[in-house]
């Protein structure tokens, strides 16, 4: 009996993790392709909640209207983002997801891309996820 309820957890546990693959994969998509285009980062708001906390190079805001005035305010008009890996995992008991995301980001009239990571925490809310911490670092080793 053992047994099948760890095949069954087993079973469950391939089928959440892939859910959550796939959500993660769009969800990064849509968040950098958002990032990217024009005007498009005061479009991220949405994504966050008051309880939302953004820490940018070391510097911590909190709530979607403080998260969207310092990726509004960034010293470049555009950039691109390219994904070289992203990984995730279940988190807590909520149905949360970390997602780790790391890249090279292109700023408008630059020739050379600076390397990024990023560290997003989804969590569940009214049937969608919210971001509610966002880590974003430039890599400069």
């Amino acid at each position: 009996l053992d047994a099948f309820f760890l095949g069954v957890f087993l079973c469950f546990s391939a089928l959440a993790n892939a859910h959550s693959t796939r959500l993660t994969q769009a969800f990064v998509e849509h968040y950098y392709k958002t990032f990217d285009a024009p005007g498009g980062r005061a479009q991220l708001g949405s994504l966050y909640q008051e309880t939302s906390m953004l820490t940018w190079e070391g510097q911590k805001m909190q709530g979607a209207a403080n998260i969207v005035q310092k990726l509004t305010s960034l010293p470049f008009q555009s950039c691109t983002h390219h994904v070289s890996t992203m990984d995730c995992q279940p988190s807590g008991q909520t149905g949360g997801i970390i997602v780790s995301v790391t890249g090279q980001l292109l700023v408008e009239g630059e020739q050379h891309p600076l390397k990024f990571s990023q560290v997003f925490q989804l969590m569940p809310a009214g049937g969608n996820f919210f971001v509610l911490n966002d880590i974003f670092r430039l890599n400069y080793a």
